[in-house]
């Protein structure tokens, strides 16, 4: 008896070493030098201090940029503590509602098609990425903040769009934060 316990131990402790901290070790030191960005959640710089993640959505608020899709993690939304869907049910009468302000918002500003990313969240509420209908959607808000000609925000946007992969799997999108850091470098030193 006291063998095959002293056996299942030393198994244990052998798998427990090599599941759970040589493999792991070895797979992040890989990652670290294949990969090191990606490896460190895909942070993005700007004259040096940490803008955001190319990975993870966050609130812009100013007309001046383009805004991402609504967000049901936390209280104000894109909070990454609280990074969920809002769990309400397609026929969930706060959703509708909600959907419902959002839309009239969105006909108020001029939008006749409206695609669904503006008005719904993701799985996730971290989803740092829209359709180019969206990003259309809104360039002349942009435009007239930044005080430059529509054409020169809707170039920048065009520029931004990632392709389907292999041209034919995913759905082609933009990351909004680096859109709008790509609208801040090419419209630096306008009147915007």
């Amino acid at each position: 008896m006291l063998a095959i316990f002293r056996a299942a131990v030393t198994l244990l402790l052998i798998f427990t070493g090599l599941a759970g901290i040589a493999y792991p070790l070895l797979v992040t030191g890989i990652t670290q030098f294949a990969m090191s960005g990606k490896a460190v959640g895909s942070l993005i710089e700007k004259n040096g201090r940490i803008v955001g993640s190319a990975l993870i959505g966050q609130t812009f608020s100013s007309d001046r940029y383009i805004q991402g899709r609504p967000s049901a993690a936390g209280e104000k939304g894109y909070d990454a503590a609280a990074s969920s869907g809002s769990n309400l049910g397609p026929l969930s009468k706060k959703l509708g509602d909600r959907i419902a302000i959002d839309v009239a918002a969105l006909r108020g500003a001029g939008a006749t098609m409206i695609p669904a990313d503006a008005v719904t969240t993701s799985a996730s509420g971290l989803d740092p990425h829209i359709s180019p209908g969206f990003a259309m959607l809104q360039v002349e808000r942009v435009a007239r903040a930044r005080k430059v000609p529509v054409d020169r925000v809707r170039a920048i946007v065009d520029q931004n769009i990632e392709r389907p992969f292999l041209g034919i799997i995913g759905e082609p999108r933009i990351n909004v934060l680096l859109l709008n850091l790509a609208l801040d470098a090419a419209l630096r030193g306008t009147n915007g």
